[in-house]
């Protein structure tokens, strides 16, 4: 379906329609675009950046490039095609026709996922807003800001469920989307993860990779949704999540590749790494063991009741639902582990609705390991013998079973006296953030790159390396 880029809001949902829910959004607008002037990327308004901008929800039309300013950019309200036949896929009210309208039994629920989806979008962009100033060059400088806008978008598509579904109390949620900030003393963002600070590019890169994959999974299970116009919205949005992560996994292993490069001149002691301006092995670990175990809280409890709730009720599903052969989950279980009164692990089985929260992480877990095992086949290429892993999924918790909770990298519970002596070796510490924060350098040559990042294998849209992905001003 065609977006209409003649009206103030591209769209693809008859807003010209709705005189009233126009009205409504272009009254928001204004305020979205002071957000971005003031929290959005920072001194870069006046450039002309290379972007992706789509045209239609097809896979013809979804990416068209061209140069604009990140204020120009046309933000607008993209669903993907409506099925007529569609019906609820899980759940007790599996088989019955989507939801075309909020049922009233369930209109705070999905306003309340609405606006914790909504939430993360702004809050990303609020987080990487200084990164343009230490980019590593004008190809990444591009990457971080296509990022960024369709964050944007995204954004824009929960504030129209908001205004569409949801009256004036979705107006009003809308309005507060605004009004919260990351990392704000008195009105932060809604999930922790999203008030972390990002002030360096390799944070910026393990958020990419391990938080946008929580978005992934998450927009997948509302994807599923009997609420067909969250679905739709949903769906959409995970063609441009896909950038996302490939930004992440793709920086993390070129910084790999430039640390290897300088290994090979230096040696593997990571002091002497760090001396020639590349980033440790063991560092790039301490980070990950950092953003991933942050956005494994993303997925909630392992045991929930809302989870089974949101199932039952076809409110929000298992990512990927048709893998699966029994859409009901009425009498299965799952086997979970858990901490025992010993300090040691047991295992548990509970109702698989109460575990659709692990089912999910486990799923995301999974999907992670992808890209390791990519940059473990780097490492040992270049001989070098260490191995980059995932920490255990129960280290460093903060909301479920495993939450405050002493266990080691490995999963192997240890006393708070023990994880407390060695949380350095596994975290980042203040003088691993202050050395990478030593690197972030701009560099504003095209083609150029920062000494502790590989260039890119390709550019972007069949363009070179070379290209001036970013005419600053």
């Amino acid at each position: 379906m065609a977006i209409d880029y003649t009206s103030r809001i591209p769209n693809n949902v008859d807003l010209s329609d709705n005189r009233t829910l126009q009205r409504a959004l272009e009254h928001w607008q204004p305020a979205f675009l002071e957000w971005w002037k003031e929290l959005g990327p920072s001194d870069f308004n006046a450039s002309e950046v290379f972007l992706r901008t789509a045209t239609s929800v097809d896979a013809k039309g979804w990416a068209t490039y061209g140069e604009v300013k990140m204020p120009d950019y046309r933000w607008g309200i993209f669903l993907a095609d409506r099925d007529e036949a569609r019906t609820i896929g899980f759940g007790d009210e599996y088989g019955k026709p989507a939801w075309q309208q909020v049922p009233g039994e369930h209109r705070s629920t999905l306003r309340r996922l609405i606006v914790t989806q909504g939430d993360t979008e702004p809050a990303s962009v609020e987080q990487q807003r200084l990164l343009g100033l230490t980019a590593p060059s004008l190809y990444d400088l591009r990457n971080l800001f296509q990022v960024n806008v369709e964050e944007g978008r995204h954004l824009w598509a929960m504030v129209y469920l908001l205004h569409a579904y949801f009256g004036r109390d979705g107006r009003e949620e809308a309005e507060e989307l605004l009004h919260r900030h990351s990392g704000d003393a008195d009105k932060p963002r809604i999930l922790g993860t999203f008030n972390e600070p990002i002030s360096d590019w390799l944070s910026f890169f393990m958020f990419t990779y391990f938080t946008d994959r929580d978005g992934k999974y998450q927009l997948k299970s509302l994807a599923e949704s009997a609420f067909d116009p969250l679905a739709r919205t949903c769906s959409f949005m995970l063609t441009e999540e896909a950038h996302h992560m490939f930004v992440g996994e793709t920086g993390i292993a070129r910084i790999i590749r430039r640390t290897l490069e300088v290994m090979k001149e230096v040696g593997d002691d990571p002091e002497a790494v760090r001396r020639a301006g590349a980033i440790d092995l063991p560092t790039l670990q301490r980070y990950m063991n950092f953003w991933f175990t942050s956005s494994l809280d993303l997925f909630g409890a392992d045991i929930s009741s809302n989870a089974a709730s949101y199932f039952a009720n076809g409110i929000k599903g298992r990512p990927d639902e048709e893998r699966y052969e029994d859409h009901l989950a009425l009498d299965q279980t799952y086997s979970l582990e858990l901490p025992d009164a010993a300090g040691g692990v047991r295992t548990d089985e509970v109702p698989m609705r109460n575990a659709m929260n692990e089912v999910m992480r486990q799923a995301y877990v999974k999907d992670c390991e992808i890209g390791v095992v990519r940059w473990n086949r780097l490492i040992a290429r270049a001989g070098v013998d260490f191995e980059v892993k995932l920490p255990s999924p129960r280290f460093r918790r903060t909301i479920g079973s495993w939450a405050n909770q002493f266990i080691d990298p490995s999963g192997r519970p240890m006393s708070a006296e023990a994880w407390m002596a060695r949380q350095n070796d596994w975290l980042p510490t203040e003088a691993d953030r202050a050395f990478v924060h030593s690197l972030m350098h701009r560099v504003t040559e095209p083609g150029k790159m920062a000494g502790w990042i590989a260039p890119p294998d390709r550019g972007i849209n069949n363009l070179p390396v070379e290209y001036e992905y970013v005419r600053l001003n």
